[in-house]
């Protein structure tokens, strides 16, 4: 199972390459053209291509159910406004937050020495003074405030 999920997310990804960052495609049509089942589509979409790895989906199911992804690029607002307030929201964990980072690292979004900087500052020593129901909030600030910086 894992080849053809390879397969599909190559595709995908040299799909999003050829169109400049944003694809729209049919899930029925894409599941077609692997031979498999729609559901082996979604799961591709809800494992690679992430809002943490920096790709932003909008699905619409049914018969004339479609896809697109968005690729997250340093020029791209909306993906990027997309991720602040959707992705990141009022709160984030230590977790989440080091996965946005690194899907950003690994998409040349940001330079590693940038991901580390983020990473850093987001951690727990970095909000030891802040009471722990706190910490997720605060986390949230730092990383969308540190990514206006990087990203625009």
């Amino acid at each position: 199972m894992s080849g053809l999920t390879n397969h599909i997310e190559r595709f995908l990804k040299e799909l999003l390459e050829e169109s400049e960052g944003i694809i729209e495609i049919g899930r029925n049509d894409l599941a077609d053209k692997f031979g498999c089942a729609p559901s082996q589509i979604n799961y591709v979409l809800s494992t690679r291509f992430t809002p943490y790895k920096g790709y932003f989906i909008e699905s619409r199911r049914g018969g004339a159910g479609y896809i697109k992804i968005i690729k997250l690029t340093r020029s791209s607002e909306d993906a990027i406004d997309l991720l602040l307030s959707d992705t990141i929201g009022d709160a984030i964990t230590k977790d989440k937050a080091k996965m946005i980072v690194e899907g950003l690292v690994e998409e040349g979004i940001i330079t590693k020495r940038e991901g580390l900087l983020i990473v850093h500052a987001m951690d727990d020593k970095s909000v030891i003074m802040v009471p722990g129901e706190f910490k997720n909030i605060v986390r949230a600030d730092i990383l969308k405030n540190m990514l206006i910086v990087f990203l625009r």
